[in-house]
């Protein structure tokens, strides 16, 4: 989808469309604001804030990071994943939005929707990107793909108002590529055929897989481009990245995936984190940084019992001041889905840490995870401190804030 967490609050906000606008932070009372009437008596219609009283981003205050841009606030430089304030440097006039994620959701279940309508073999790939497989669905060959691309972008506009860029090509590896080439609203077909005049010219970083300490790694070594990184020897690489990485790095490189389109998978873990406005310390702020744990935890638990998992490795997230990360984990002898005693374990967590330095990011993990129906028909072993069975004592008599 592009764009797709900005798309939706313009659909929303008509007025701001052309306009750059970034999304990210935490919500303020200045986004409260925009839904009241001008004497503040009740809630308006949004479509008729005027855009002089949206936020800037030039006043933003915090260390929010931008989950998306429009593409008008990319031409400045800004993009995902970008410190607000940063961003607010490089384009102060941008309007600043917080994430709507009910709305977000929402749009996401009803683009997912329209696409199996027509191409039933679809894999999840998060809120706003999927994998479709067309090898079976009628029509998909037409013009190597590109009829039915046309139909799923007409059809997904149609329902929701959003665009979308698509990439066909004869494997996951190079249709993730091809749907960057032509955003927004674009359809990019690759060939085989098409590999060295349209692939290997790309930086090694647009290969999905090989991240920023991989792609500095391959800078140093003097390899920049997917082509000089399918030029070298398989060994070489073997030897810089080890034995099954720099295999992998190989074979992607001449543009090699056999992976299927896989309709469903099971989560291997659930998380939540959050960065502080500020940072905090162990001491100081414990009565604070133990309220943002206790609600990280029930979050993270509520999530457990919202999609039917229990897990049994409870772990720790933090980081400091310095930027320096620090994790711990403990495994339970059972599954859990209770905030209670996932708060206790990750609290013994706590305690295998150093929490000497102020903290910018705390959070909170449940892995192993099982399905709930799963594991209550498995050995007849009822989910730890789960429904009918006893609880852990009060999370708040662990230790450490």
């Amino acid at each position: 989808m592009d764009a797709f967490f900005a798309s939706v609050e313009l659909l929303r906000y008509p007025q701001l469309k052309g306009l750059p606008v970034v999304i990210g932070g935490g919500r303020r009372t200045v986004d409260d604001l925009l839904l009241q009437s001008p004497d503040g008596s009740g809630p308006r219609e949004p479509r008729f804030i005027p855009v002089a009283d949206f936020p800037l981003l030039k006043d933003y205050v915090g260390r929010g990071v931008i989950t998306t841009a429009t593409y008008a606030a990319r031409q400045f430089g800004v993009g995902s994943a970008m410190g607000m304030m940063k961003a607010a440097r490089l384009c102060p006039q941008a309007i600043v939005l917080p994430v709507d994620f009910d709305e977000v959701r929402r749009f996401s279940r009803l683009f997912k929707s329209t696409i199996t309508e027509i191409a039933p073999v679809m894999q999840d790939r998060g809120v706003d990107e999927v994998y479709i497989d067309f090898t079976d669905v009628p029509g998909g060959q037409r013009e190597g793909g590109r009829v039915l691309a046309r139909l799923i972008q007409k059809s997904i506009f149609d329902r929701t108002g959003l665009t979308c860029s698509i990439g066909v090509a004869p494997n996951r590896l190079l249709a993730k590529m091809a749907s960057e080439f032509n955003k927004p609203n674009g359809i990019s077909i690759v060939y085989e055929s098409d590999l060295q005049a349209t692939i290997w010219p790309l930086n090694v970083r647009k290969i999905n897989g090989i991240g920023p300490k991989a792609g500095e790694k391959l800078a140093a070594l003097g390899v920049h481009t997917i082509g000089e990184l399918a030029a070298q020897d398989p060994q070489w690489l073997m030897g810089h990245f080890g034995k099954s990485t720099g295999a992998w790095m190989h074979r992607v490189a001449w543009g090699r995936d056999d992976s299927p389109v896989v309709t469903e998978s099971e989560p291997v873990s659930m998380s939540r984190e959050t960065t502080f406005e500020r940072d905090l310390h162990a001491v100081r702020d414990k009565a604070e940084l133990g309220r943002i744990f206790t609600d990280l935890c029930q979050r993270v638990a509520q999530d457990l019992q919202r999609k039917g998992y229990v897990g049994k490795t409870i772990g720790i997230k933090l980081r400091y001041d310095d930027f320096k990360t620090a994790t711990r984990d403990h495994t339970l002898p059972a599954p859990t889905d209770d905030a209670a005693t996932i708060r206790h374990t990750a609290g013994l967590c706590l305690k295998r840490v150093p929490l000497d330095r102020r903290l910018r990011l705390l959070g909170v993990r449940v892995g192993a995870l099982v399905r709930l129906s799963d594991h209550l028909a498995s050995a007849g072993e009822p989910p730890c401190a789960g429904p009918g069975t006893a609880r852990h004592p009060d999370p708040h008599t662990v230790p450490l804030f």
